[in-house]
């Protein structure tokens, strides 16, 4: 609503998702806490972290930060083997590992999972050497991604060796959060489905919290993010039994 407008009054939300006023208050006080709205009485305006509360298209961020991205890429394929069975989560950043597996002859006989059609797409060049499940459910045009109902059957009976998760926020106590309500609940499914978890987030993501939580941190096995990070964060997340893989952006 406030990417919509300005201002939203507490008895607007109330009225449009049909819960107490008070349960509005406690949600903005919540998200005014992360930066995401500014209280103000009677309701909310935007606030200094907007952008991590309101979701942009995968078209709009497509071209942002190409370089961390790519590196990030790059670095998260070198943790895939032959004939593993993977998942890919919907994203930019998880869609440019698409392209590095495409290109990577090493990487064979692999069972790919994903909910991204984009991903599917950067794939298709490498069938037969790369096995394409996509896991159907109900279409998201925003971010060209399959939720549910239906998207989070598939992962159900599944046991994957290793899954890469996109995210909007990477915190230590927040753990990885998403902006999006749907595609969070399939992050999690995914998330069970993997006997590794690798989140991967550029740096601008690391240190924040959006909306929907999709793992505590100690559900992380491994973040990949670039060289941007800060060095103090990345020594807290290691602290924590992460292990962190910081790609270097000079080689892309």
């Amino acid at each position: 609503m406030l990417a919509e407008g300005e201002f939203v009054r507490v008895r607007e939300l109330s009225a449009r998702f049909g819960v107490s006023a008070v349960t509005v208050r406690n949600d903005l006080a919540l998200l005014a806490s992360q930066g995401v709205v500014q209280r103000i009485h009677g309701g909310a305006l935007a606030g200094p972290s907007a952008g991590i509360g309101v979701e942009r298209s995968f078209d709009e961020t497509t071209n942002e930060l190409t370089e961390a991205k790519t590196a990030i890429a790059r670095a998260a394929a070198d943790l895939i083997r032959p004939g593993e069975a993977v998942i890919l989560d919907v994203g930019t950043t998880t869609t440019l590992l698409a392209r590095e597996i495409a290109h990577r002859a090493d990487l064979r006989e692999l069972t790919i999972f994903t909910n991204g059609l984009r991903i599917a797409q950067e794939l298709e060049p490498a069938h037969p050497r790369l096995s394409v499940v996509v896991t159907g459910g109900t279409l998201r045009p925003l971010q060209h991604s399959l939720v549910n109902p239906l998207a989070s059957q598939a992962y159900a009976d599944l046991s994957a060796a290793i899954a890469f998760i996109g995210c909007n926020g990477v915190d230590l106590a927040g753990g990885v959060t998403n902006v999006n309500l749907p595609e969070a609940e399939v992050k999690q499914v995914m998330v069970r489905a993997a006997e590794r978890r690798v989140a991967v987030a550029d740096s601008t993501k690391l240190a924040r919290v959006a909306l929907a939580r999709i793992s505590d941190i100690d559900d992380v096995d491994v973040l990949v993010t670039d060289d941007g990070a800060d060095p103090s964060f990345v020594d807290d997340l290691r602290e924590r039994g992460v292990d962190v893989v910081v790609a270097s952006t000079s080689t892309t």
